[in-house]
């Protein structure tokens, strides 16, 4: 560490020299009209620029190309390494929040989920330069956003720092601005970078009145079904522009249908005793799949809310802005999985077809035919008898009702710039942020099917969904053995993240300076932040719940269509249970007492108070600029999290009570700080190439889930996830140098590299830990305890680099064309792979406008990437690409029709896991169709 911190002085050092060099070149005596000294040149160019750039911020643009010019202006006169994207762009892109919108841009990852959910058809996530999510801090206006998740793993098992972008429409935003290279002045978090996402003031619009609306609807293929979408803005200001109040609302609902195949119990391995090597010896020590399912997802996504915005300039040098938000995303879901159990059958052999294949050291393909009355599946034991095949369950379907799932997010801040004088700008900001994570209720069957049935299955690597069958009826619930199965299902959870924060900042500028000193910023932070989930009811079977008897009489059944959209050969079309059948069925035989079935695996608390203080100085001469600063950062922490056994930081225990066991109360407090070097330069070799250099030194805190040691764990299979609240923060030494050509108003080539050392990333290792086994407990009418492989978080290095390459090329006055590439590599020690990182991204996108017609076509290509761990299983997502176009109608001055549409190509995500012991095999597979926009936009 000491030598990346060497370098990195060495860098920022080499620098200041360079500009030091720069400002002698720049004063070199010249032959002068008069006494002035070239400093006061350089200071009134400078303001001139501060002047340009502050314009340009605020300028009205229409039309694709307009906005196209303005985003490269700014980008062009910034001093760091950014992108912007700019409203009117936004509005013409295929984009329905704001992480379809910066997908397109250099650099970029995005991912439609937080956990290991996997995929859906709108994008959630956003991060930079082959880097997970958590490394890319999101902003509003400067200041961090509370955020909530939907999905009940990304409530209480994978709690990133991340944002969900799914809370974000596009039509909030102003402009976007990406940074890639950090600034002093820029809050820490954002290790690989930070999104600011700046919204619309009242003050910035051209008219007194302004009024926007668009009316439409979404079509979805899958589902095949039509929902309403609105958005309206209303703005007011007075005639001197010193008062203003901007008011905006949004109702977007659809709805969304995923099938999908998951291999969620992993890879069993056949035992060297097991009957079926006793008799097929080549089969000793190879590895099957476990619960292949078939998957079908369906949910109505709503999402709601609005901004208010009030803009008052009480004095000529002061400005007063006071903003509130507020987004909620409804999310009832069904989830069914109707699933392959092997690990029941497949030890005994019962009855294997000869053609089974092995490839590497894999059971790709096995058929068991229906056993005969002696096949035994389970031998017997010193306290169980034997069980017969014809009395084991070759399936296992879980249903899983999710009503009253939910996210939000919301602030309100309170905003001042003073100019005090000429020379000396202060600003302020104090605000609170809220996000909510709810899972109210989860109305839950799991049962056992096809007794004795016979099955197989035939992989086809990981391009293709696993072929399977297996015997009886699967289209009725005629053959379910609920004695099989179990009622699960974590209940009462209410996820909050929320944040108080006060911010002050100051600007003095210089007019002539020995230094080519220009401004010099300065300012302090604080902020506090807690992360918890105070409750969670796990639920369990009650009364006489293993009578079929007792089941609902009536189903439905998969769409038709399943098997083929997916391209797979299964059973089916299989059955299931209605949301209304399941809720009533859990309302009756669902224990859901608050004490006897509190889960205290998934309480946390994480408490966080940041303070922070900068200094930067910007220098500029009369071809270049450059920015050197520090940033102080000190963080306390206080976190909370419960345990099955005593550990160092016990406060409490045991408690007792629960059904999950007892369980010590924990509270680990610690502190840190942290001093964050900076330095940007850039260089105008022409008037329309430039050079860019950067330094840095980064932060990312530890994810909130890697912190509070909540542990999700799996009765199935005894495999989970936990935590570890001793994480050290991430520090990333950052390089950064690109060269950008302006050749065109609208036209741009570009290169850059950079390069990331990463100390303390955050990687996963495995461990072995005893916890009790609800479904083994309640079968035996007794406490069993049993060992889980739980994924643990640890401290590692790393390292990422890459190369981004960008080409924007208008062609005449009314086409144009945009592509660019990004190459990352990355890895922690050992050769262990980075979350996130897909070594080649791409984008090209061509669109089309004159006065009364625009049209853009898009297509985004990101390649394989490490997505995380799932019951300690390390999984990947395959290169997946999506097309997209957006099409827009001027009707009149005041009426325009648009039609976005959404995965064209109707991407397959693919997923994998990786390991040494069987390769790469197949994870799971999901389609989500196309999705189809028509909006009818007004503005007067």
């Amino acid at each position: 560490m000491s030598h990346r911190k060497t370098l990195l002085s060495a860098s920022i050092i080499a620098g200041l020299c360079l500009s030091g060099s720069l400002y002698a070149a720049d004063n070199t005596p010249a032959p002068q009209s008069g006494p002035a000294a070239s400093g006061q040149d350089t200071a009134a160019q400078t303001a001139a620029d501060r002047a340009k750039a502050k314009e340009l911020g605020t300028v009205t643009v229409v039309g694709i190309r307009d906005s196209e010019a303005e985003s490269l202006n700014l980008k062009k006169a910034a001093d760091s390494h950014i992108e912007v994207i700019t409203a009117e762009d936004i509005g013409k892109l295929p984009a329905k929040n704001v992480a379809d919108t910066l997908q397109r841009l250099p650099g970029i990852n995005i991912s439609s989920s937080s956990a290991s959910e996997g995929g859906f058809d709108e994008n959630d996530r956003v991060s930079l330069r082959g880097t997970n999510p958590s490394m890319t801090q999101t902003l509003v206006n400067g200041h961090t956003v509370g955020t909530g998740d939907w999905f009940v793993l990304s409530q209480v098992q994978t709690v990133g720092r991340s944002v969900s972008y799914s809370l974000l429409p596009s039509e909030i935003v102003s402009e976007v601005v990406v940074h890639k290279t950090s600034e002093a002045k820029l809050q820490e978090g954002g290790s690989a970078g930070t999104v600011d996402i700046t919204t619309r003031k009242p003050l910035e619009f051209a008219k007194p009145f302004t009024a926007q609306a668009s009316v439409g609807g979404v079509y979805a293929d899958l589902p095949g079904n039509t929902k309403p979408q609105f958005n309206a803005l209303a703005n007011w200001k007075n005639d001197d522009n010193s008062f203003g109040v901007m008011v905006q609302g949004f109702y977007e609902k659809r709805s969304l249908q995923r099938d999908g195949q998951e291999i969620v119990g992993g890879y069993g391995q056949i035992g060297a005793t097991d009957a079926i090597a006793v008799a097929h010896p080549e089969l000793a020590g190879k590895y099957y799949p476990n619960l292949v399912g078939q998957t079908l997802f369906t949910q109505t996504r709503t999402r709601k809310g609005g901004t208010i915005d009030i803009e008052w300039k009480p004095l000529d040098n002061l400005t007063l802005n006071l903003n509130s938000f507020y987004s909620k995303l409804e999310a009832d879901n069904f989830n069914r999985n109707y699933m392959l159990w092997t690990s029941k059958f497949v030890a005994s052999g019962a009855q294997l077809q000869p053609g089974y294949q092995v490839k590497g050291n894999v059971l790709t393909n096995a058929n068991f035919g229906k056993p005969s009355p002696t096949d035994v599946c389970t031998p017997a034991t010193a306290t169980a008898p034997a069980i017969l095949c014809a009395d084991t369950p070759y399936g296992v379907y879980d249903q899983i009702s999710r009503p009253g799932a939910s996210s939000s997010s919301a602030f309100t801040t309170l905003d001042a710039e003073w100019r005090a004088t000429d020379h000396l700008t202060f600003t302020g900001q104090v605000g609170t942020t809220e996000g909510k994570g709810n899972s109210d209720e989860q109305n839950v069957s799991e049962l056992g099917f096809g007794l004795g049935a016979g099955a197989g299955w035939g992989m086809r690597g990981t391009g293709n969904p696993t072929n399977w069958s297996i015997g009886g009826d699967n289209t009725t619930p005629s053959g379910i053995v609920p004695s099989a199965g179990w009622i699960f299902g974590d209940q009462n959870i209410h996820v909050k993240d929320k944040e108080n924060f006060f911010q002050a900042d100051g600007e003095y500028a210089f007019d002539s300076s020995p230094i080519s000193l220009s401004t010099l910023d300065f300012g302090i932070r604080y902020s506090d932040h807690t992360r918890e989930n105070k409750t969670d009811i796990g639920q369990g079977p009650t009364g006489d719940w293993q009578n079929p008897a007792n089941y609902p009489t009536s189903w439905k059944n998969y769409p038709s269509s399943f098997n083929s959209d997916l391209g797979v050969n299964g059973p089916g079309p299989a059955w299931y249970y209605s949301p209304g059948d399941l809720a009533a069925f859990n309302a009756q035989f669902a224990n859901r007492d608050p004490v006897a079935r509190f889960n205290w695996q998934n309480i946390y608390k994480v408490n966080e108070k940041d303070t922070a203080a900068y200094l930067q100085a910007n220098f500029s001469g009369e071809r270049w600029s450059a920015n050197a600063g520090f940033r102080y950062v000190y963080t306390k922490e206080d976190i909370n999290y419960n345990s099955s056994a005593v550990s160092d930081f016990t406060v409490a225990g045991p408690i007792t009570g629960s059904a999950f066991g007892n369980y010590y109360a924990n509270t680990y407090k610690h502190s840190y700080d942290k001093l964050l070097p900076s330095f940007n330069f850039k260089f105008n070799l022409t008037d329309d190439l430039l050079a860019r250099f950067a330094a840095s030194q980064t932060m990312t805190r530890p994810d909130y889930s890697a912190l509070a040691g909540s542990y999700s764990l799996d009765d199935l299979t005894h495999t989970g996830t936990g935590g570890n609240p001793q994480l050290k923060p991430l520090i990333s030494t950052n390089f950064d140098a690109a060269l950008e050509w302006y050749f065109a108003p609208r036209g741009l080539v570009s290169a850059g590299v950079y390069d990331m050392q990463l100390s303390d990333y955050i990687n996963f290792g495995n461990q072995n830990i005893q916890f009790k086994d609800q479904q083994a407990s309640n079968t035996a009418g007794r406490d069993v305890f049993a060992t889980y492989q739980v994924s643990v978080p640890t401290n590692v290095d790393g390292h990422v680099k890459g190369v981004e390459l960008n080409y924007i090329q208008p062609i005449g006055d009314y086409f144009g064309v945009q592509t660019n590439y990004t190459y990352a590599s990355g890895s922690a020690e050992d050769g262990k792979p980075l979350q996130g990182t897909s070594k080649n991204t791409f984008n090209v996108s061509g669109y089309f406008e004159n006065q009364m017609f625009n049209a853009r076509i898009s297509y985004t290509y990101r390649s394989s990437f490490y997505a995380g761990v799932s019951r300690t299983d390390t999984f990947y997502q395959d290169g997946i690409g999506n097309l997209a176009a957006s099409f827009g109608y001027n009707i009149n001055s005041w009426m325009s029709l648009t039609l976005d549409a959404m995965n064209l190509n109707n991407p397959k995500l693919k997923y994998y896991t990786l390991s040494p012991n069987y390769g790469k095999q197949p994870y799971a597979f999901y389609v989500n169709g196309r999705q189809y926009y028509v909006n009818l936009r007004f503005k007067i």
